[in-house]
């Protein structure tokens, strides 16, 4: 009798639980706005939400390649399966037409869509939270000019049970802290401009950041590296592994132009943002690059040592080399496997001394070569760098169909040893073999990214 007693009260218990957690987790429908993608806006509002876009890089997360701007369906791997993104052009059936103001800034704020869904975080609300209203409004203005396209947005492929959105809830209450971004008045107004942008709409942490086995930021290791889209993104604090440290000021040339002499190009993901980036004036670029300068912190003495001493080798006012001129320095004496083929594969454009961005960047000032995680340099090595679309830019060819998995584990393992005083990287054949073979999907990109926001993009026509 006292076991079913027990029992009756345990369940009783977990459906109280139940019950309480469904109330929480319950959101409510705001009511359809029939006149919202019709009704008009400023144009410096739209203006205003256009560089804002760009800050967030929306148009990269929400854009199939070859697909109508803004029109969602991307599938972005997660550790939990598949997510796509959605439709946010002001499409009333399938996109955000019928969203009120209210409802999208809800959306930016919580993390809930219209009709009440908690939305998964690969949209990061747990930066957008901190938006401010006024920008939020003229985000919205920019999102409801552009043109309706009629696209449904495929389904989630996800692990049982998160198909379930109210479990979604449980993750807010543990990770998700709804505010806005207060300003540190011990700090300057461009540095927290700068941290407003970076943190916010800018969602930089949601990339360099690592995450728990929740998919939550590792919030005590913020900006210490995180992953994105099969790629690595490098740590941008104390931790960060460039040869030549970062400051603000050749951070604000790498965010404004998608390269450095002494850092190289962007690619990867890297490469939408940077491109996105386009669009900001520079006051912008420049309270980024001081707010994420002040996290990387004062290098030691010995590493600007080492740096300086780059500078001098690497640095500017070198002669640009013609095509016709990059001829293969002497090699290195070597007995490594993988000498002979960097000598005949990359020295001729990394150590022809043609300066960025369209010389090969020298492997000693290589962040990629010097990261714990060769998986960038496995990627390159394996797709290249395809070339922009209409104009100038740095490209480089894939090396898949030439090398065997082996050879490139050879190869880098030679550019560890050659380039860097790090330690060796284990089990280089096994990243490389998984890499090719489709099962890190990494996201291949031109230097300046798939596609850029400017105002235009996407825009109704009149």
């Amino acid at each position: 009798m006292r076991i079913i007693r027990a029992f009756s009260f345990l369940l009783t218990l977990l459906l109280v639980a139940a019950v309480a957690f469904l109330f929480v987790a319950w959101r409510s429908e705001i009511p359809v706005d029939e006149q919202a993608a019709s009704a008009a806006h400023p144009p410096e509002l739209v203006a205003k939400g256009a560089q804002l876009a760009a800050v967030g890089n929306c148009i990269a997360c929400h854009t199939v390649p070859g697909k109508p701007a803004f029109s969602g369906g991307l599938a972005v791997p997660t550790p939990f399966g598949t997510i796509h993104s959605t439709n946010i052009t002001p499409d009333p059936e399938t996109g955000i037409g019928h969203w009120s103001e209210a409802a999208f800034e809800r959306a930016m704020r919580e993390g809930v869509d219209r009709d009440g869904n908690h939305l998964y975080p690969a949209f990061p609300y747990d930066h957008f939270t901190w938006v401010t209203p006024e920008d939020n409004k003229a985000l919205y203005a920019f999102l409801m000019t552009r043109q309706p396209v009629k696209a449904e947005t495929p389904d989630n492929s996800l692990t049982f049970p998160l198909e379930f959105r109210p479990l979604l809830a449980g993750w807010k209450l543990l990770f998700f802290r709804k505010g806005q971004l207060q300003p540190d008045p011990g700090q300057s107004a461009e540095w927290n401009r700068g941290r407003y942008l970076s943190e916010g709409l800018g969602h930089c942490g949601a990339c360099h950041t690592p995450r728990n086995s929740l998919g939550a930021e590792d919030v005590e290791r913020h900006f210490a590296g995180g992953e994105a889209e099969g790629w690595q993104a490098y740590a941008i604090d104390e931790n960060s592994k460039a040869p030549v440290p970062w400051d603000a000021e050749s951070l604000a040339f790498y965010l404004r132009n998608g390269w450095h002499e002494l850092h190289g190009v962007s690619r990867g993901p890297m490469a939408e943002v940077t491109g996105n980036l386009s669009l900001l004036p520079d006051s912008d670029i420049a309270a980024i690059s001081i707010y994420v300068a002040s996290l990387m912190g004062e290098p030691s003495p010995e590493r600007l040592q080492k740096a300086e001493q780059l500078r001098a080798q690497f640095g500017g006012g070198r002669i640009i080399q013609a095509s016709d001129s990059q001829t293969p320095p002497a090699p290195a004496a070597s007995d490594h496997p993988g000498a002979a083929i960097y000598q005949a594969a990359c020295a001729t454009c990394h150590e022809s001394g043609r300066q960025q961005p369209f010389g090969g960047l020298n492997f000693a000032l290589s962040t990629a070569v010097h990261a714990p995680n060769p998986q960038n340099v496995v990627n390159v090595t394996l797709f290249g760098l395809p070339p922009a679309d209409g104009k100038a830019s740095a490209v480089m060819p894939g090396f898949a169909a030439m090398l065997t998995d082996r050879q490139i584990a050879d190869l880098l393992a030679y550019m560890r040893e050659q380039f860097s005083d790090e330690a060796a990287w284990q089990d280089l054949e096994a990243q490389v073999a998984n890499t090719r073979s489709g099962k890190y999907h990494v996201a291949v990109r031109p230097s300046d990214g798939i596609e850029r926001a400017p105002h235009n993009v996407g825009a109704k026509e009149e």
